[in-house]
């Protein structure tokens, strides 16, 4: 599987929404923060036969990002189009698009919405919210990686992102194929980076 936050970003990541809060009374709208897709993915691990690991993303996703870290509060929201899961072998992912896995003509797109966060200082370090796949929605942790900001000389602006990972059941969101020869448990590696507004 390529998000959310890594399934940061995480597995994840891939599309899905994210919502990161930390603060006892409500607090204002932290500032609105742009996705750049070009680093934004949700890679998936998967191992075969118990020896090698399979691994591919999810080439598109899309969402957005309210991030304070003064306030320790972030909110980020990304969608995860099904379709673009890639392997590297064409006839895996034919099969990964077909009914009997992720059935991305029924469900062509994956959700993670997670309320609440763990921060050390100003970096989100634990992720905890509800992952949405073949309609089935189940809660999902997603445990930093990495995290870091600073100035993108290419946008002139800062960035801040980082890498979050998880680790899903696949049999639990109805995907059953090659089970037990393809192992049931899947690990996601949610990339993601942010534009300052």
């Amino acid at each position: 599987m390529s998000a959310t936050a890594a399934l940061g970003a995480l597995v994840l990541c891939g599309a899905a929404s994210v919502a990161f809060a930390q603060a006892s009374a409500p607090a204002a709208a932290a500032p609105t923060w742009t996705l750049d897709p070009t680093h934004t993915f949700v890679h998936w691990e998967v191992v075969h036969m118990g020896t090698s690991t399979i691994r591919g993303r999810f080439d598109k996703a899309a969402g957005s990002v309210q991030f304070d870290p003064k306030a320790q509060q972030l909110d980020v929201s990304i969608a995860v189009d099904t379709a673009s899961v890639s392997s590297g072998v064409p006839i895996l992912d034919a099969l990964l698009k077909g009914p009997s896995m992720l059935d991305t003509a029924a469900n062509p797109q994956a959700f993670f919405v997670a309320r609440g966060a763990t921060f050390d200082g100003d970096r989100p370090r634990e992720l905890r919210g509800e992952f949405t796949l073949r309609g089935v929605s189940q809660a999902l942790t997603l445990r930093s990686l990495r995290w870091n900001c600073g100035l993108n000389p290419l946008f002139r602006r800062t960035v801040c992102g980082g890498d979050f990972e998880a680790q899903i059941v696949r049999s639990s969101f109805g995907i059953t194929h090659s089970l037990p020869f393809v192992a049931d448990t899947v690990r996601l590696v949610v990339q993601v980076e942010a534009i300052s507004p």
